[in-house]
């Protein structure tokens, strides 16, 4: 039985529309008979008319209609049918430098573009492709073909044009790209949200819901740090993880799989293997994380290094909850880290147990 208390603070999310309660409650709509997400567009309804569900399901069982807004019974961050038809042109001619009639032909209003896009991929439509165009303008370069070619071939007709747009998306110029890495970043749709994930050929470096706090200066404190361009597209390890997450959400998963790379100091890396010995179901305090690494008295700095963690369920930070007992701080939200907990007590109730 829901407590009151859940409902109140359920309610408070709804009212503010926070995405980081997806996939945790829905609201059936006495009034209406319908059911929405947290993030519904409608208008609110009274907290006395409001009947809260833990899935979709119980909705449905409880005589409520799907939302024709917001749509419960997709994916919270479900691709338009827009964004798609735009994606796919631009991979069948990614060299192409779009102009206002080729939205025209294809059906497609230029400012829903930009939206629908900013909204799904924090950049407009037009950076997308541009985006795109450069990570090919790469490939090329580092290939061995003349930058006068590379440049031609993605459609500038001026020299200085092209350099300072590589040099906004690369963060180098095209004659330094010997020393530049290409590190490919996707959005995954996941039970509790889209996540970003950011990975080369060989692992992963960053796995964070899209709405934490600071994410987009943790990216850029990665594409400084690994010396790379960060751009659209995918690996073998986001397609491993990607596989991966589905698993976990739905209780099949005990342990990732998926090769990492870590970047941190000693110390930091020391926090986040004992957090990976932490068993599914169960959780542990910063004390005793700091006592695990042999450092019993640098109960803050194990905080800290907590908190740097970029690679979210997979190093579970999540499992790690004050010393009185109370949960604590959670970069993806508190909502998240009560569900994942008791997500995984779920699993390990069934017999299962992770990173062990």
């Amino acid at each position: 039985m829901m407590t009151t208390e859940a409902k109140q603070r359920y309610y408070q999310a709804l009212l503010d529309k926070k995405s980081e309660y997806e996939g945790i409650f829905y609201v059936g709509v006495k009034t209406t008979g319908v059911f929405c997400r947290p993030t519904c567009p409608a208008r609110k309804p009274k907290f006395e008319n409001c009947e809260f569900f833990e899935t979709a399901e119980q909705a449905l069982l409880a005589s409520f209609r799907p939302c024709q807004r917001c749509r419960p019974l997709s994916h919270p961050n479900h691709v338009s049918i827009l964004i798609q038809t735009l994606v796919q042109a631009v991979e069948v001619n990614p060299e192409k430098r779009w102009k206002e009639n080729d939205f025209s032909q294809l059906g497609v209003d230029i400012s829903t573009a930009r939206r629908q896009f900013k909204k799904r991929f924090g950049m407009t439509f037009v950076q997308y492709a541009r985006a795109r165009r450069m990570g090919l303008a790469m490939k090329r370069i580092r290939s061995g073909s003349p930058i006068i070619d590379t440049q031609l071939a993605s459609g500038y007709e001026s020299d200085s044009g092209f350099r300072d747009a590589f040099s906004r998306i690369m963060g180098s110029a095209p004659s330094k790209t010997e020393a530049t890495r290409i590190l490919k970043a996707e959005w995954l749709d996941t039970r509790l949200g889209p996540m970003l994930v950011i990975a080369d050929d060989e692992g992963l470096y960053l796995l964070e819901f899209v709405d934490r706090r600071g994410l987009e200066r943790e990216v850029e404190r990665l594409r400084l740090k690994t010396k790379s361009a960060i751009l659209p597209g995918r690996t073998i390890p986001i397609d491993s993880i990607d596989l991966e997450l589905q698993c976990y959400f739905k209780g099949e998963l005990d342990k990732f799989d998926t090769p990492l790379n870590l970047i941190g100091s000693t110390f930091q890396q020391n926090v986040w293997q004992a957090l990976q010995k932490i068993p599914c179901g169960e959780t542990r305090s910063y004390l005793d994380i700091a006592r695990a690494i042999g450092h019993p008295a640098a109960v803050r700095a194990v905080a800290r290094a907590n908190g740097a963690n970029q690679l979210a369920l997979i190093i579970p930070c999540h499992r790690v909850i004050n010393h009185n007992g109370e949960l604590g701080g959670y970069g993806g939200g508190i909502s998240r880290k009560q569900w994942l907990i008791q997500h995984e007590k779920q699993m390990a109730n069934k017999g299962d147990r992770c990173n062990e």
